[in-house]
């Protein structure tokens, strides 16, 4: 059994894999995070591998009182990918977007493939059908829109995500869920429109905690799945065991 942890920005998901299948899945935050591994280690007594991939502000230290129960692997710029990396600042590509790309290349070979990631940011990454990563974009996530419109405003309330009645907002809460939404929505519809231009034939795959939130909304033909990243984690670490 293989225990996968991925540290966000906001909020810790982990899953137990055994092969590649998830067992159970598992949401904390940054502060429950040895009591819940401890509590997961507990529970699955036969978890012999733990991988962490972090973007957030955990590092190895925050692991180091579980080494006597579990083997730990961190996954860093040194693992294995099966992709090259193009990106023109190779070392600041965030861990997360290369995990992703790592299951996009494993899981969906042969063919051009865009990631994304709809979580604290909207992360776009691009994986060509010889597998080459070339890059993508990152843009606010939809709590942080939300968030930035009370944080950097005099008179705008903070809202909680929302599926808005109509585009046109009928009053400034309504106008707030419209702008959001719509606006995230039509950002993703039209960098696939951009992409389009440029590649005849690539596979969408739509992941984050807003990825089910989203899906609905896109009129494209779209691969859903929340939980890729865990996913890709387990498959990452599989190939770097080979």
């Amino acid at each position: 059994m293989l225990l996968t942890i991925d540290v966000g920005n906001t909020r810790i998901k982990a899953a137990v894999f055994e092969g590649n299948t998830i067992i159970e899945l598992f949401v904390f935050t940054k502060e429950e995070l040895l009591k819940q591994v401890n509590f997961i280690l507990k529970k699955f007594e036969k978890i012999q591998n733990l991988v962490v991939a972090s973007v957030g502000n955990i590092g190895k230290e925050q692991f180091l009182s579980l080494e006597n129960k579990v083997k730990i692997h961190f996954i860093s710029h040194e693992s294995q990918f099966p992709f090259s990396n193009l990106y023109s600042t190779p070392t600041t590509l965030g861990i997360d977007r290369m995990v992703l790309a790592s299951g996009a290349v494993i899981g969906f070979p042969n063919q051009n493939r865009l990631v994304i990631d709809a979580g604290t940011c909207i992360t776009y990454d691009f994986i060509d059908e010889n597998n080459n990563y070339l890059g993508g974009a990152i843009s606010p996530g939809i709590r942080l829109r939300y968030q930035s419109l009370n944080d950097y405003t005099a008179k705008l309330p903070l809202l909680s995500k929302k599926e808005p009645e109509n585009y046109i907002g009928g009053s400034t809460q309504e106008s707030i869920h419209s702008g959001v939404i719509n606006g995230v929505s039509l950002e993703i519809g039209g960098f696939i429109e951009l992409y389009q231009t440029q590649y005849a034939k690539f596979i969408i795959i739509l992941t984050g905690g807003d990825a089910d939130f989203l899906a609905k909304r896109l009129k494209y033909t779209i691969f859903a799945n929340s939980n890729f990243l865990l996913e890709s984690l387990n498959q990452t670490f599989q190939y770097n065991q080979k």
